[in-house]
């Protein structure tokens, strides 16, 4: 049919659009947000670029949702004002015939989005995590920036140097802090290398001194020396312990159902039916009213976006704090948004009002 292709011609046009300026606005905030957390430590700085690519993967889901609900509204916003549907209406296509040319459109979506869910996602989260556990567990030279005070990765030892070469094995102006027990001591020397011995990894420091303290005493040790070396903890190679619930897959959510499990698993079903839900809003909302302007129903979809989403973020905390059923939580508010958008839509489609049916 003439209609349906044009109208999916002109969707596909319009979502194309919006999703490539949402994944921009997206990715500039990701890299943004990336930025700052590898600069207080949380990631390797070398590792922004990966972790943004994961973490824009991990909201594509959300991202393919509002792209698609745009875009029906915007085409079919359009539609109205420019008299189109009034052609079609005159032609015996009524409102709700929409629903199959703009369902045929969006059911590709739809399964991406489920897919994204269900399988993407996790997958992304627990790349992230690994990411930033294996920067948590690098060893003691890893940590080392030049002109910087570093923590090593047990705690006990604090590392500075001035400058360092040849891929930070040699440095200069070394500086080392250390508290064992009841005991401080610290160490500096003019420069300071790298070596193996025996199997273990040296600081070894030169022409440098060694200052010593014992807890509860006045006295104070200090030594002179040409060469002295501390050794330095490596790489943890563990595996991580800590699994997050948004980087479990979506079998073991299912088969081991808890409170955090099933509030992840509402999550996640809740993208795709919120996108199924939001095609069927798109419609019923799609209008043009000169009073209004242009941006008025555009104003309405993001509101409508935002409180949708926000339910969505607020159900699974109640679900894992067992303030809400999961079916129940699942059934009332995807369910009753549903039916309020086919309620709005039959409203429009048979033109009633509050005062009563118009005949």
């Amino acid at each position: 049919m003439l209609f349906h292709s044009s109208i999916r011609k002109e969707l596909a046009r319009s979502f194309g659009a919006t999703l490539v300026v949402l994944v921009t606005v997206v990715m500039t905030m990701t890299l943004i947000r990336t930025l700052g957390e590898a600069s207080r430590g949380t990631f390797d700085p070398a590792d922004v670029l990966i972790i943004m690519g994961y973490t824009v993967l991990s909201d594509l889901s959300t991202i393919l949702a509002m792209s698609l609900f745009l875009a029906v509204l915007s085409v079919l916003t359009r539609m109205f004002r420019d008299s189109e549907m009034v052609i079609w209406f005159g032609g015996g296509v009524g409102l709700s015939a929409l629903l199959k040319p703009l369902f045929r459109f969006a059911w590709p979506i739809l399964v991406v989005i489920l897919a994204l869910a269900f399988f993407i996602l996790p997958w992304a989260f627990g790349r992230i995590e690994d990411l930033r556990d294996k920067y948590e567990k690098r060893g003691d030279i890893a940590r080392i920036e030049p002109g910087q005070f570093q923590e090593s990765a047990d705690g006990d030892r604090v590392f500075f140097i001035e400058k360092d070469t040849a891929g930070k094995q040699v440095g200069s102006n070394v500086f080392i802090a250390t508290k064992e027990l009841d005991k401080e001591t610290i160490t500096s020397s003019k420069s300071g290398k790298i070596e193996i011995l025996n199997g273990d990894k040296f600081l070894i420091l030169e022409h440098g001194q060694r200052l010593e303290k014992h807890t509860g005493k006045s006295d104070m040790t200090v030594s002179v020396f040409e060469l002295y070396g501390a050794k330095v903890g490596v790489d943890d190679q563990s595996q991580r312990t800590h699994t997050p619930t948004a980087s479990i897959g979506t079998l073991e959510l299912i088969k081991t159902p808890s409170p955090s499990h099933l509030a992840e698993l509402a999550w996640r079903i809740g993208l795709t039916l919120t996108a199924f839900n939001f095609v069927v809003i798109g419609l019923a909302a799609a209008g043009a009213n000169p009073r209004v302007g242009r941006s008025g129903n555009l104003g309405v979809a993001f509101l409508a976006f935002i409180a949708y989403f926000n339910l969505l973020i607020l159900g699974k905390s109640w679900i894992e704090n067992g303030q809400v059923n999961f079916g129940v939580y699942l059934l009332a508010l995807h369910g009753g948004s549903l039916a309020l958008g086919l309620l709005w839509l039959g409203m429009r489609h048979n033109n009633w009002t509050l005062r009563g049916v118009r005949k």
